[in-house]
């Protein structure tokens, strides 16, 4: 069976996939040699929703990534996409998903037009079904004036919105993007986010992002968020903010390790100690800020005070901040 007839056989959805998940991971498992990726990690993606996965470079978003795409085995565990199993399935998967890359996978030497001519063919498609639907993909992204110019013309985010326009050529139900809005600028990501939403509401596709930019994780409906391997959060932005309550507040002082001590002893709290600041999570923060700096007088060199942000989750459930100098050490390193 050729692989354009595999991708245009009906598309059939285990019971599995009825149950209401679009994406099942279960115990998922990944090993680089000695290295651990994936520590058992398990989550599902619903209908119809924009789900994020967040983590610094080595938290192992990018792995999992790998291995929905199909393009990765994983070492244990278990990963489905509409029913099917992305290992021992491949090719059911593969017409069910568009797939996004981080790394700019158009021609930049054909049109826009030929690009999706060519993706296209390797698809199946052809003769005036082909024609109809890149003239539709390209209405769609907002390239259709520009068909017959080369991508190298381009800018960033028209190269970008060309990406989507290859990945959603098939009619895919879910679309995996791999840290999409990598050297766009403001603008062309706000616009990249704005079509996704689209895609979620009126097209109903099931989006999955991997992303290391908080203002983007904030966008997602649900998040599960990445460190060393593992899932260490997973819900909706706000439902993981409300989990700290409250304010943040950081002191800046000479001996923070004294301070907190001498915090906990005073008001009964339990002040953590990170980057030489102390750190607490407290209701109305501001009448506290003046209870502490009252209490330590010259000894509270700076105060900051602001409601919980996915970074503060991040922090609760690992203990340090997202970026560390071990996870940018990891930046090249694979994830």
């Amino acid at each position: 069976m050729s692989v354009s007839d595999t991708l245009h056989q009906p598309v059939t959805r285990s019971p599995a996939a009825a149950a209401g998940s679009v994406i099942q991971l279960q115990a998922l498992r990944h090993q680089y040699g000695d290295r651990v990726a994936l520590d058992g990690v398990s989550f599902d993606v619903r209908p119809a929703e924009i789900f994020g996965l967040l983590g610094p470079n080595g938290s192992g978003k990018t792995t999992t990534f790998r291995i929905l795409s199909t393009l990765m085995l994983p070492s244990g565990g278990r990963a489905m996409i509409l029913g099917h199993d992305v290992a021992r399935e491949p090719a059911l998967v593969r017409r069910n998903i568009g797939v996004v890359f981080q790394a700019q996978s158009i021609d930049i030497k054909l049109s826009a037009q030929e690009n999706l001519m060519l993706i296209g063919h390797i698809y199946g498609l052809h003769g005036a079904a082909l024609k109809k639907r890149v003239g539709e993909m390209l209405s769609r992204v907002g390239l259709a004036e520009r068909a017959r110019e080369k991508a190298e013309t381009f800018s960033g985010g028209m190269r970008r919105r060309l990406e989507l326009a290859k990945g959603l050529l098939h009619h895919p139900s879910v679309l995996l993007l791999d840290e999409p809005t990598t050297g766009l600028d403001p603008g062309a990501r706000r616009d990249l986010w704005q079509y996704l939403q689209i895609l979620r509401d009126e097209e109903r596709v099931t989006v999955l992002v991997t992303t290391h930019l908080m203002e983007e994780a904030e966008r997602c409906d649900r998040l599960a968020i990445y460190a060393n391997g593992s899932v260490v959060a997973l819900g909706t932005p706000a439902e993981l903010k409300s989990e700290i309550g409250g304010d943040v507040i950081l002191l800046e002082s000479n001996e923070p390790d004294s301070l907190a001590q001498r915090i906990e002893q005073r008001f009964g709290l339990h002040p953590t100690v990170l980057d030489h600041q102390v750190r607490l999570e407290i209701e109305s923060g501001h009448r506290f800020v003046t209870d502490v700096v009252e209490a330590f007088p010259g000894e509270i060199e700076g105060v900051s005070v602001h409601k919980p942000s996915l970074e503060d989750v991040f922090i609760r459930r690992t203990g340090h901040r997202f970026w560390t100098e071990e996870s940018e050490s990891d930046a090249n390193s694979k994830d």
